[in-house]
């Protein structure tokens, strides 16, 4: 076959396949469909920004409508500005600062970075992101009987007022809050603080209203209480550190398990009424370890080096009605002191106190040197303490 008959085959073969794969280039009848999702499918939450979210005299942002929004990027207030970051005035808002700041600036006025303007609103979330700097509280979800809030997942930061005020019945969880002047954290009722940091706080770290519960939470340097719970609250495996008042302050009826106090100003532990701490460790505090007033139990607990500055002691009851039974105190300024009538002190150790009991006459109190044994060696041998089950002991 000659070359030209060779190209004329292969043009030929071209032509027949491109009939055969191309389509129908009849469009079909009626209006041209988008293949594509749209904007507000593709992303259905709201951007916070000067068209969509518009500010007015007294905020940057306003948000008038229940939806789910979010930053597009920092968010930097004015000098001088008077104006809130972000106003809330509608229930059901999650706003998402989607890993951006919100930053207030020198000269602003009480005007918080996020804030509630509208009474009784419910079910606001706030999530992901920084607030610093604000003139007023950094995140503010307490005023105006709101609640039913979230706050999670925030860094709160050098706020000339509070860090995070939060309403009743409403959650805040993985928070730190730092440098605020006031409080770094506070709630009103029935609310759950949970993974949380409070530290270097002018006020207290973190302080909640009655029936709420802390859990894993550490406050630390604050400049009174590390943490104080209202009436009726619980408190788990949180740790106060070298705060400048109590480590832990506990009204009536509430409940400290598994938590640790250590090197604060005034008390590891101050209970009230009517409260229990059990499990716990209170260290080096500078007066006493636990002091608790009346009704109270403490069981179970650890406290050491406690009153080192020669005044304060490992447990301290200041008055009747309590149950302090199985503790541990060792190498503090006094083990255990009861200062009234009417207690009921059993089954606790104290060893290597400058003063090991000072227990006030009226109580129910059997104490005993512990015997020393013998080495041992086998299957049997030692010294019997005591054969009273409900003895303490001097070690």
């Amino acid at each position: 076959m000659s070359r030209a008959s060779v190209c004329f085959l292969i043009v030929l073969m071209l032509m027949i396949g491109s009939f055969v794969i191309a389509g129908d280039l009849t469009p079909p009848a009626g209006p041209v469909s988008p293949t594509m999702k749209k904007l507000d499918e593709v992303e259905p939450r709201i951007a916070i920004n000067a068209v969509n979210t518009p500010g007015d005299a007294d905020s940057i942002y306003k948000i008038t409508a229940p939806g789910s929004y979010y930053l597009t990027g920092n968010v930097q207030a004015q000098v001088f500005s008077s104006k809130h970051g972000i106003e809330i005035a509608s229930s059901g808002v999650t706003i998402d600062l989607n890993g951006f700041e919100l930053r207030g600036g020198a000269g602003m006025g009480l005007f918080d970075g996020i804030e509630i303007t509208v009474s009784n609103l419910l079910n606001i979330e706030v999530r992901n992101g920084s607030v610093s700097n604000w003139g007023g509280s950094g995140v503010s979800l307490a005023s105006l009987n709101a609640g039913n809030c979230v706050i999670k997942n925030l860094r709160v930061s050098g706020n000339a007022r509070y860090g995070v005020l939060c309403g009743a019945n409403s959650t805040i969880h993985d928070v730190i809050v730092s440098a605020n002047t006031l409080t770094g954290i506070e709630t009103s009722d029935i609310c759950t603080i949970s993974a949380c940091v409070a530290s270097n706080n002018g006020g207290l770290g973190i302080k909640t209203g009655d029936g709420c519960t802390v859990s894993g939470c550490t406050a630390s340097g604050n400049n009174t209480a590390g943490v104080q719970v209202g009436a009726g609250s619980t408190m788990t495996e949180s740790a106060a550190y070298a705060n400048a008042g109590a480590g832990f302050s506990v009204t009536v009826g509430c409940v400290v398990t598994d938590s640790a106090a250590y090197l604060n100003g005034t008390y590891g532990f101050l209970l009230t009424t009517g409260a229990t701490v059990t499990t716990c460790i209170a260290s080096n505090n500078t007066l006493d370890g636990i002091r608790v007033a009346s009704q109270c139990v403490v069981k179970d607990n650890q406290c050491a080096n406690n009153g080192f500055n020669g005044d304060g002691a490992g447990i301290h009851a200041t008055s009747n009605n309590n149950q302090i039974d199985g503790n541990r105190c060792v190498a503090n300024d006094r083990g255990v002191d009861v200062d009234a009538a009417g207690n009921v002190i059993i089954r606790n150790v104290c060893s290597g106190n400058a003063l090991n009991w000072d227990v006030a006459s009226g109580n129910t109190c059997y104490i005993v040197v512990a015997p020393t044994s013998a080495a041992i060696s086998g299957n049997s041998g030692g010294t019997a303490p005591t054969a009273n089950p409900w003895a303490n002991f001097t070690q």
